[in-house]
This record gives structure tokens, sequence and C-alpha cells, in this order.
């Protein structure tokens, strides 16, 4: 995200980007994760362009909110691993994309709420659907109800990022970090690791025994891959694997 003026708020302009961008990512088989950073120092993403929502007639705003909504969903539903690297602050739909992603890491000094309630309104991309059941029900009514900000150490304390990394002299500690966890994730099985956050994002939202059929349903996706057989062949061969996504 770059949109230095503006602290990387959320404009229609920005949204119409994100979505080409995250068409782009589906359609390219090639990709194995995607790191969701910011280009600005000490801003993650702002929230909404308050800005440009000021100016629009209140019949506008619904749609808008909308169609922001829509792009954060998409972005959730990423077939491949998606890490948010959180360098400075992420408030309000800034917060609600990193929420979207499936791993969140910041830099301790990193700034993080929603805090739409000092607006008189409330998360609207699925912040009080997605805090909740990243950090539970009554930790996010709080943060929502109180708008509080919280920094990246207790943000890592409370469960909402994975990892809050000490920030360095260039700005970029969180992103750092974000990629050497990429690293580690391209080399696996890239169909698996489809599969696996596939049966992962259903099952969390089921009982568990339709989520161990969701995930013997996703198993069986894998059992024909080439690849499965290349990682059979290389641990016999005591060597690392070639996966190929195939």
């Amino acid at each position: 995200i770059n949109r230095p003026k503006a602290k990387n708020a959320i404009s229609k302009n920005l949204v119409k980007m994100m979505f080409e961008a995250v068409e782009d990512i589906k359609k390219n088989k090639k990709v194995r994760s995607v790191i969701l950073c910011s280009l600005v120092p000490g801003i993650f993403c702002a929230g909404a362009d308050l800005k440009e929502r000021a100016k629009m007639h209140q019949s506008e705003v619904g749609p808008f909110v909308s169609k922001a909504r829509a792009l954060i969903t998409e972005l959730g539903s990423l077939p491949v691993p998606t890490i948010a690297a959180i360098d400075g602050a992420a408030l309000g739909g800034g917060l609600e994309m990193a929420l979207a992603c499936d791993i969140r890491i910041s830099s301790n000094t990193a700034k993080m709420g929603l805090v739409e309630t000092k607006l008189a309104i409330i998360p609207g991309a699925g912040g009080t659907q997605r805090l909740p059941r990243v950090i539970g029900v009554s930790l996010a009514k709080e943060l929502i109800f109180a708008a509080r900000v919280v920094d990246g150490t207790q943000a890592q304390q409370m469960g909402l990022v994975s990892h809050s990394v000490e920030q360095n002299d260039s700005g970029d500690a969180a992103y750092l970090r974000a990629l050497e966890l990429a690293r580690e994730i391209n080399p696996q099985g890239p169909i698996a690791i489809r599969m696996a956050k596939l049966a992962i994002n259903q099952g969390i939202e089921v009982d568990l025994s339709t989520g161990l059929a969701i995930e013997e349903a996703c198993y069986s996706q894998v059992i024909p891959t080439k690849d499965r057989l290349e990682g059979l062949a290389a641990f016999k061969e005591k060597r690392q694997p070639h996966f190929k996504g195939e």
C-alpha cells in the first residue's frame, strides 16, 4: 500500500487497485504466499479516507463500505497463505484488512485498533466478526466499545498478532519477519497448503464432525497429485522435494 500523503487511507481508487491486485494473484498459479505491507514509514493503513468520506453524499457511503467489505472478503478468501506485516499504525479498516489475512506480524511500536465508535459508527468491513474469532468475544467487545488502540507487544499478548518484533532503524522489521515466514511456507507442497487453508477456514465455522468431513474432502484432493509422489520419493532418497503444484 503506498499513499503517503493520505497515510494509506482507503479511498475509492485504493479499493479498485487492490481488487485488481487480488484478482491477479488469484489467477497466478505461481504465487505461493502473499505479504500485505506498506511502503509508507510508520503507517500500515489509517483506515477509511475520511476526507473523501466527508465529500460523499449519504447515499454513497453504504455502497462504498460494501465495496470495501467485499475487497477484504476477497483478500480473506485468497487460496494461498496471506501475511499482514504491520510496521506502523493499522486503524479501523486498516486493521480489518490485516484481520482478513491468515497471519499477522507487527513491530513492537505499531499501533492497532478498531476505532470506529469514536466516529459514532461501527467497524463495517468485517471487524465485528473477525476480531472476536481471533482474540475472543469479551476482549473484542472491550477493544471495539472503547475504540482502544494497542501497541505490538500488547497485540501479541492478546493473540491479535502472532509475532511482535523489535522495530529496526529502517522501519521494516515486521516485513522482514514476514519474509522469513513466507520463506518457511513456500517450499512446502502448494496444493497441500491451499487445501490446509481451505480445511481450516471452513472447519472453524462448523461443528467438529462436519469439520472432520471437510478435512477428509480436502485430503482426497491431495492424494492424486504428482507432488505427493514427489514428497514420498524425496523422503525415500533423503533429498529436498521439488514441488510443482501438480
